[in-house]
């Protein structure tokens, strides 16, 4: 089957699985397509590999849930920076601390759904 394509458009997500918690987001390359019949359609692709379109049926990377909320780009990423700045510890004494402390890595956080969707909420 021969097609046209018509325009790349790059546009990334932030999902919040509503069984686990868990957060991420993805960035997507999306073609506009247009058949030899006419017809249009779109190609998702995300790190290079063709995928299904995030906005049908999503499943959590975490647990493969499929309640997953959808959100725009940065939710999550705005949340985990939010959290880091409020568990950092403040003062001189850690100042010199973070000088002296190893480059190790730290170990990677799972984030709960109540910490994604917590600053969201009214108080």
């Amino acid at each position: 089957m021969s097609e046209i394509a018509a325009t790349t458009v790059h546009e990334a997500y932030a999902f919040a699985c509503m069984k686990c918690g868990y957060g991420w987001e993805q960035s997507y390359e999306i073609e506009h397509h247009v058949d030899v019949h006419g017809h249009a359609f779109v190609v998702y692709t995300a790190d290079g590999e063709r995928v299904p379109s995030p906005l049908s049926t999503p499943t959590c990377t975490n647990c493969g849930g499929h309640v997953v909320r959808i959100m725009r780009a940065g939710r999550v990423a705005g949340v985990q920076e939010l959290l880091r700045k409020q568990q950092a510890p403040h003062g001189a004494e850690t100042a010199a601390k973070d000088r002296t402390v190893s480059t190790a890595a730290a170990p990677a956080r799972h984030w709960r759904l109540s910490d994604l969707l917590h600053p969201f909420h009214r108080r």
